[in-house]
């Protein structure tokens, strides 16, 4: 029986990082000169994930997840953006947000 996360991440995709060994066959394939149609076919892999990993190769020269720069932020610029606007719109008194 599945659990209720599983049935939701087959349904919605969940990003997961690929094996290391599903990376390596995607860039042995590259350099057998196999294109990018055939690559995807067979280890079941979407097309846009094969070409990621491929562009990840060629600038880098390694499939390895990078370190990122710092702590994420918490909200985007878009959210802050309809956030502001938000607030104006709810309170139409208010004519600027302070930033």
């Amino acid at each position: 029986m599945q659990t209720a996360s599983a049935n939701i991440c087959e349904i919605m995709g969940c990003c997961q990082e690929l094996s290391a060994f599903k990376c390596g066959i995607v860039i042995g394939c590259h350099l057998c000169n196999k294109s990018i149609h055939k690559i995807f076919l067979l280890p079941n892999i979407p097309r846009s994930t094969v070409s990621g990993i491929i562009t990840k190769w060629k600038q880098l020269g390694t499939t390895a997840t990078q370190p990122q720069s710092g702590r994420p932020r918490k909200m985007t610029e878009r959210g802050q953006f309809l956030l502001k606007s938000y607030s104006v719109q709810k309170s139409p008194t208010v004519s600027r947000v302070n930033s």
